[in-house]
């Protein structure tokens, strides 16, 4: 069918380029009804395997066997094994997937370029390079110094009263306070 060998990226004249491929995919997309994931769930929902596996063109046993092998990828599971990945989880898994089909990494590659670094760590280095936007969900990722400097000098752009803003304070002061004597620097 003309279908099947469009979507295993062959067509009729037997050359399909990279832009006639996603070409064809979008084509596709378009013809049987159905959207990609992101067209239809907001940008901060969480994502199902066969989504992710769909937006990244890998297959879901490709995504469980990078699971196994950077640690930094924890998916929440629920009954039955269902995984849902986070945006965070999503964005590492673009980036893993851009070093490995596009940079020409090797796995043992990309484990040492993601040693000893926390899935947090590598989204704010992501988004420093400026390799993906900063999502207003990613706020925590940015490290606590820089955002204690940045929130004193950027202007107040939220629709918090003074009294809301006051309480949410005192809260993250207290909260830092319990990270310290939990966590101590």
């Amino acid at each position: 069918m003309v279908a099947d060998a469009q979507s295993k990226g062959t067509s009729n004249s037997g050359n399909a380029s990279n832009s006639g491929k996603q070409k064809s995919t979008e084509q596709l997309v378009k013809i049987s009804g159905l959207n990609k994931a992101e067209d239809k769930k907001a940008p901060g929902a969480f994502r199902t395997i066969s989504e992710v596996a769909s937006e990244l063109d890998v297959a879901q046993h490709v995504l469980r066997f990078w699971e196994t092998k950077f640690n930094q990828i924890k998916p929440l599971k629920r009954g039955g094994g269902r995984r849902y990945y986070r945006p965070e989880d999503v964005a590492l898994l673009k980036h893993i997937h851009f070093l490995l089909y596009s940079a020409g990494y090797t796995i043992k590659g990309v484990q040492k370029l993601f040693k000893g670094q926390s899935k947090h760590q590598i989204i704010a280095n992501l988004i420093e390079q400026g390799s993906i936007e900063a999502q207003p969900q990613n706020h925590i990722y940015t490290d606590k110094a820089e955002e204690s400097a940045s929130a004193a000098q950027a202007p107040q752009r939220t629709c918090l009263s003074n009294k809301q803003r006051s309480i949410l304070e005192a809260m993250l002061g207290e909260l830092q306070e319990m990270r310290n004597i939990i966590k101590p620097d």
